[in-house]
């Protein structure tokens, strides 16, 4: 049997979870262990008003500050460039939205650090040639 190094080589990149602030203030670490950032946020005790929970009546309507979603079911409610419907997207990089943190369970550096690090643990191990 024939192996070819291309057959061998673990090409895939790890991507960095997204974090997500309210008014740059860390609130979670999007990990995709929830279906929708709506579900993440109330998960960390944030307030975002919601009704539909599909993307039809965009009640969750909720401001970007930096950062882009991707959404896994179009909305049908009319958004503007800087708009997301947190029922029906994720984050697909860091992002910053005008929601307050009060009352939120916030983020701690040290659970940013333990999150890299938990990550790092999951690469493959290079050893250097002499």
């Amino acid at each position: 049997m024939k192996v070819h190094l291309k057959t061998l080589t673990f090409n895939k990149m790890v991507k960095k979870a997204p974090i997500v602030s309210l008014y740059g203030q860390p609130v979670l670490l999007f990990n995709q262990q929830h279906p929708s950032l709506l579900i993440a946020l109330e998960h960390k005790q944030v307030q975002v008003f919601s009704e539909c929970r599909n993307g039809y009546c965009g009640a969750c309507k909720t401001q970007i500050i930096s950062g882009s979603v991707t959404y896994h079911t179009q909305p049908l409610f009319a958004l503007k460039a800087d708009e997301c419907l947190p029922c029906c997207c994720t984050p697909a990089s860091d992002l910053d939205l005008n929601l307050s943190p009060e009352g939120a369970d916030v983020v701690t550096r040290s659970d940013i650090t333990a999150a890299v690090i938990a990550l790092d643990q999951t690469k493959p191990i290079r050893h250097k040639k002499a």
